[in-house]
């Protein structure tokens, strides 16, 4: 006998059939899309540093809920909780302060052998695993200087825990199958007035030159860099521009990261996303919720990410990497990842469940009138009920039901942490 989400989708499956759109095609579309989760939402960006240092270079996690995972051990717990109540295909996004190691490692010496558990865990899980440097949080980074640093000292210290990283991605990549995307981020900038901006652009370049000059195969691990508008301490002058990174991207043939909250507020990524493919092969996207600056809320489902969504399937989602990243401390973190990765998910659905042929049509015709009639019209179908039957026959638990083994984990594990 049908339950009651299976009669609830096959209403809905009849009612896209009349407008021309395949519910089991979506669904199926979906569920090879993988979703990157961020482990720092975790434990508020900490990592598992035994020298830990903290965060810095603009980087600010607020709040102070109780629960944080407080080591690898715990982190993986956490995560297999979030996994469980997350339908599709998914990914773990790790940053180089997550090594599982007994004793302090200086970055520049970070090796694949410190991400074993990592990689261990990951092929139990079957899920890939996407690879961060941490530039960030470290004495050689106290003056929010580094691959850009005058200091050539400083510079190589960089430069070497960056290539290490590489290394990493690309053993993380070789032993699941699967290719492991490297992302590089840096939060290097002035605080105040900035009069020489070239020449540190021209350090910045210049380093990376060197990182980027050994080859890997890309069966293994991909570069990705990542641009910032600006970040507490560094105020006047970000290093990695957004237009610093698009050109060095387009010239080296990188994956250039776009992050939802590394614009002015009046930009938005989801209108970035088809230029940015036509110079680039793939690219990258770091989902979160800004909210007037660089805030990294959790992804919920507002305009802006249906609109990415959009463009996601629109474009392709083959050459879209889709990555979260926020941190918040004031809720439960594994809520957290849960409410952004199914909004991500719910936001690529509903793009996938549009008459996307019809509309174009209508779109190149300049037929606006039934363009903006029917995008209105459906706002109003059922594509919950599709997202429900999704969730069921993915074995995870549709509405609400999921906060309830949240809640009772937080109960039985966090809470006693």
């Amino acid at each position: 006998m049908a339950s009651k989400i299976e009669k609830n989708y096959l209403a809905a499956k009849e009612m896209y059939a009349s407008i021309g759109v395949d519910t089991d095609k979506a669904l199926d579309l979906l569920s090879k899309i993988p979703i990157s989760l961020h482990c720092w939402q975790g434990d508020d960006v900490n990592g598992f540093e035994t020298n830990a240092g903290g965060t810095s270079g603009g980087i600010l996690a607020t709040g102070n809920y109780p629960g944080c995972a407080r080591n690898p051990e715990e982190l993986r717990a956490d995560l297999d909780k979030a996994f469980s109540l997350i339908p599709g295909a998914k990914r773990l996004n790790l940053h180089a302060i997550y090594l599982d190691a007994p004793k302090a490692v200086e970055r520049n010496k970070i090796a694949p052998e410190h991400f074993e558990s990592w990689i261990q865990w990951a092929e139990e899980k079957g899920a890939g695993l996407d690879f961060n440097p941490t530039f960030f949080g470290h004495p050689k980074a106290a003056s929010n200087l580094t691959l850009s640093s005058p200091d050539a000292g400083i510079r190589k210290y960089w430069i070497e825990h960056a290539k290490a990283c590489r290394k990493i991605a690309a053993a993380m990549g070789k032993r699941l199958k699967n290719p492991c995307i490297m992302n590089t981020w840096v939060q290097d900038g002035f605080k105040d007035v900035t009069i020489d901006r070239i020449q540190a652009r021209k350090r910045l370049m210049a380093s990376l030159d060197e990182i980027y000059s050994e080859k890997i195969s890309p069966k293994y691990m991909k570069d990705a860099v990542e641009s910032k508008l600006f970040g507490i301490g560094v105020e006047s002058c970000t290093v990695g521009s957004s237009e610093f990174y698009m050109g060095y991207a387009v010239k080296n043939n990188l994956l250039l990261c776009l992050d939802a909250g590394h614009f002015h507020p009046t930009e938005v990524i989801s209108d970035k996303i088809s230029s940015a493919l036509l110079y680039l092969d793939e690219i990258l996207l770091h989902v979160s919720r800004p909210v007037r600056w660089d805030s990294d809320h959790v992804v919920t489902f507002d305009d802006e990410l249906q609109a990415i969504a959009r463009e996601i399937i629109t474009c392709g989602a083959n050459r879209v990497h889709i990555g979260l990243d926020y941190f918040d401390v004031t809720i439960n973190r594994i809520a957290a990842w849960c409410i952004g990765t199914r909004n991500m998910q719910k936001a690529l659905l509903k793009a996938l469940l549009e008459p996307a042929a019809e509309l174009k049509k209508m779109e190149k015709n300049f037929e606006g009138t039934g363009k903006l009639a029917l995008l209105e019209e459906l706002k109003a179908y059922p594509f919950g009920a599709v997202y429900d039957y999704f969730c069921e026959k993915q074995g995870v638990p549709s509405g609400m039901k999921w906060l309830d083994d949240v809640n009772k984990y937080e109960k039985e594990v966090l809470f006693k942490r």
